[in-house]
């Protein structure tokens, strides 16, 4: 029953032993709010929200908190370029994230703090790290001293002597140039905050290392984040929480992109494909089994016909649920416990690929146990589908998409009618004894993909196996 994660600091999979007997705390890198999600962002989301219900599944008790980055170089550019307060962006966007977060199924985290709303906090560590000689004040900044701090560089595993720090507009009077700001002096006209040293505003990596102090401590069991934000935010959390007296996260866990031609999927490249977008043509929970049927850790490339890989093996898992409540009459609930393969599966790093082979195992010998007419063996299938799937977030019979009413369910309905039509064609033949071609129109459906399954109600379909 143990849990085992690969930690990005220890480069292996290690044991997960808490600090804490029975509990968990994770903190993961939010969004930067400066525009509405992609599926990218929300990969990231996801993972974790299958991190945090596995935990919850073997008996933990988790505390999850996710940032918003309400204030950065990117809004207050975007302020700039629309005419519209800074705040106004973030907002608008934050609210588009948890639109995104909530239509895939992710569960809302413990804690969500914004940014601007702990700038008391992030003063305070600021000030303790010029008192520990480990960051300084100049021309209205305020820089941390990587030489100062002898673990900098490890997570990433780089050479300070070949750094090239990436370095922001107006970040002057620094006394090495791979010194990094944790705050930056006001310009005219941007928004600020009073400090003992001047006005000016947080930069991106004090305020991660503020608010996982306040709200998990001076030391937590997971930090996570996409691989890309390792260095140099990532690195530069730890320096400063860890110069700062705190022991910070004792697991580094990274989660791989989503790319488009081999990139990674950014507004900064034109090649995102917007949340609010996708779930106009595809239902939710396809999209959810999609960005989160691949291993956390491997990358995702984006495709049509990937998704539509997803939709059909989605629909094999859902067309079963469905054949069982039709043919027994029943709800059946899900199982106390998942079978111990797809535990062993998910124990071992999270292995939701190998977990989800064990599901449509399950699946098939359920089909089979419908065939033999043998309903116990079926609806006991289903059990344990519907307790694998409730780990997931992916469960159809699930109150959170029982009211799925995006256009991917219209096109669903628009394919049945139109699978309708040719099976009333088909039907006809069968009733003027043309049994050529009834014969025809359904090898036609089957080699479209489609199985079409006679019953006492009348022919129905389904989206047979690739």
């Amino acid at each position: 029953m143990t849990i085992r994660l690969y930690d990005t600091s220890a480069r292996q999979i290690r044991d997960f032993v808490p600090l804490t007997a029975g509990c968990v705390s994770i903190y993961l890198c939010g969004a930067t709010v400066q525009a509405a999600p992609h599926i990218g962002h929300i990969r990231s989301g996801l993972n974790f929200d299958i991190m945090r219900r596995w935990f919850a599944y073997r008996g933990y008790d988790v505390t999850f908190v996710r940032n918003v980055t309400d204030i950065d170089d990117k809004i207050i550019r975007k302020s700039e370029e629309q005419g519209r307060p800074w705040w106004s962006i973030g907002y608008e966007n934050e609210r588009a994230f948890n639109d995104g977060y909530d239509a895939l199924g992710c569960l809302p985290p413990t804690y969500e703090p914004r940014a601007t709303g702990h700038i008391t906090e992030m003063i305070e560590m600021m000030r303790g790290l010029i008192e520990r000689g480990h960051a300084y004040a100049s021309d209205g900044n305020v820089y941390f001293d990587v030489r100062s701090f002898p673990g900098y560089l490890e997570l990433s595993n780089q050479n300070l002597d070949d750094l090239r720090q990436p370095s922001g507009e107006g970040e002057t009077g620094k006394r090495d140039q791979r010194d990094f700001a944790m705050w930056k002096s006001a310009k005219p006209g941007e928004p600020s905050w009073e400090t003992p040293w001047g006005r000016g505003r947080p930069g991106w990596h004090l305020e991660c290392s503020a608010m996982a102090h306040k709200y998990l401590g001076t030391a937590f069991d997971i930090h996570g984040g996409g691989i890309d934000l390792i260095f140099p935010h990532h690195e530069n959390e730890i320096a400063q929480s860890k110069a700062f007296g705190d022991t910070f996260a004792k697991y580094w866990v990274h989660n791989g992109w989503v790319t488009m031609a081999g990139e990674k999927m950014s507004k900064s490249l034109g090649n995102s494909v917007l949340v609010s977008e996708m779930v106009k043509a595809w239902r939710p929970i396809v999209l959810r089994y999609y960005l989160g049927s691949a291993h956390y850790r491997s990358m995702i490339e984006y495709s049509e016909a990937s998704l539509r890989e997803a939709e059909s093996a989605f629909a094999r898992i859902e067309g079963f649920a469905q054949r069982v409540t039709e043919k027994t009459g029943k709800t059946v609930e899900a199982a106390p416990e998942v079978p111990p393969a797809f535990a062993e599966a998910m124990d071992d790093d999270l292995g939701v690929p190998q977990a989800l082979a064990i599901v449509h195992t399950t699946v098939r010998q359920g089909n089979s146990a419908l065939a033999a007419d043998d309903k116990e063996a079926a609806i006991a299938r289903l059990a344990e589908v519907r307790a694998m799937l409730g780990v997931l977030g992916l469960d159809p019979l699930d109150p959170h998409w029982a009211g799925e009413s995006d256009r991917g369910e219209d096109l669903h309905g628009v394919v049945d009618t139109l699978v309708r039509l040719v099976l009333d064609q088909r039907q006809g033949a069968r009733e003027r004894k043309d049994w050529a071609a009834a014969d025809a129109i359904r090898d036609q459906l089957n080699q479209s993909g489609l199985v079409i399954e006679d019953s006492a109600s009348g022919p129905r379909w389904s989206l047979g196996p690739r």
